[in-house]
């Protein structure tokens, strides 16, 4: 949750919005600066330098999710203190790894039933052919200064690319007729560029819905990124609220100490993910209740009930004891409501018999009478 703070200074860039206004930096008692996280893929690439990862077969396909913290006007979706899920593929610089870190995002956005989606793709180069592209950046941006606001005059000779990312009507404006980073890429980026676009293409046998556009004012707001670029957004925002980010940063592990790697990943913040489920209404979370709910009726019932219970958890059977001192009808009532599976029912004449009654809960079948022993109780609620 804290790394040190020149992690964020020499990966994401001491130019870029978050390390200048954003991160929650403090000094400890030892006199070392620390930052909570503001983001995932620096602190996953200073991991894999300092526990050797780069030994493994590349590359490494890694996942990561918890809490980040960014100093920003709280709006829809964003806060905070953000829950922050990601994956990053580190040692392979083809563009077939690009293209499937995209797809393994499209997939996701698609399986939460989030339509009216469009992928937003760019190319920004990298160290070899972006500065020429830099200087024909600030060269346009010169001559539009006193039409920009105050944030992008000063982001004009120290983060050139950031004036493409401004949100401002006036300023997207004259963005949009910007010079385009794609025609500046160099020979290597170019082809890199082309492949992508042809794998991207190929997906739509696969998926029908998928629909990007090259948007040469889509640059990321940090520093570390190389070549490939994309977001993925609902097409009402028009470019406001990305549900999904990423892109390749094959100069980052270099730049915190690390040799040379590639890699490319994308992050998403799950509270505007769950903002934009239910804006749409088009998914429903399955109800996932225990397999079972106990129900026990006097003392000795409810000595076995607890024994059964840590038995059938311990069989991976996802079970619950109801609530003592409760009538059975109490009891089933409790069931119901916990959405389980099955009611267990033990009572005296149970214990007697060795027996007790199976009830499903969920469909019209049924109830059985199964031996109170761990074994047939779990492979009876496996369907055994």
């Amino acid at each position: 949750m804290f790394e040190p703070t020149d992690l964020f200074e020499r990966g994401v860039g001491d130019a870029t919005d978050i390390v200048q206004k954003e991160m929650y930096t403090f000094e400890d008692h030892g006199g070392d600066s620390l930052t909570l996280r503001p983001e995932g893929t620096a602190g996953v690439c200073r991991a894999y330098i300092e526990h050797g990862l780069h030994n493994q077969p590349q590359p490494v396909r890694m996942y990561y999710t918890g809490p980040y913290f960014r100093y920003e006007r709280p709006q829809a979706g964003r806060f905070r203190q953000l829950r922050q899920f990601g994956i990053e593929a580190i040692g392979d610089g083809s563009p077939n790894v690009d293209v499937e870190v995209i797809e393994l995002g499209w997939s996701y956005i698609r399986s939460l039933n989030i339509t009216g989606t469009t992928l937003r793709v760019n190319s920004i180069g990298d160290s070899e052919c972006r500065p020429a592209y830099l200087d024909a950046l600030r060269e346009y941006y010169r001559g539009h200064i006193d039409e920009v606001c105050d944030d992008d005059r000063q982001r004009l000779e120290r983060a050139p690319l950031r004036l493409l990312d401004c949100k401002k009507t006036q300023c997207q404006r004259i963005g949009d007729a910007a010079p385009k980073s794609t025609d500046f890429l160099c020979d290597d980026c170019e082809a890199h560029w082309i492949s992508v676009i042809v794998l991207l293409d190929g997906l739509k046998d696969t998926y029908p819905d998928l629909v990007y556009s090259i948007d040469h004012r889509l640059v990321r707001g940090l520093d570390y990124y190389t070549r490939t670029v994309f977001e993925i957004e609902p097409e009402r925002t028009a470019g406001q609220s990305t549900l999904l980010g990423g892109g390749r940063y094959d100069g980052l592990i270099e730049e915190i100490g690390g040799v040379p790697t590639p890699g490319i990943g994308f992050a998403l913040g799950l509270d505007r993910i769950i903002s934009e489920v239910k804006s749409q209404k088009g998914f429903v979370p399955p109800e996932i209740g225990p397999d079972v709910v106990i129900v026990h009726l006097g003392d000795e019932a409810r000595l076995r009930a607890s024994a059964l219970a840590a038995g059938l958890r311990d069989d991976g059977i996802k079970v619950l004891v109801a609530p003592a001192g409760r009538s059975m009808r109490a009891q089933m009532r409790y069931s119901n409501s916990m959405n389980a599976r099955y009611a267990l029912i033990i009572g005296d004449r149970e214990l007697e018999s060795g027996e007790g009654s199976l009830r499903p809960l969920q469909d019209d079948g049924d109830q059985s009478e199964v031996p109170l022993t761990v074994e047939v109780i779990a492979k009876a609620l496996r369907g055994g």
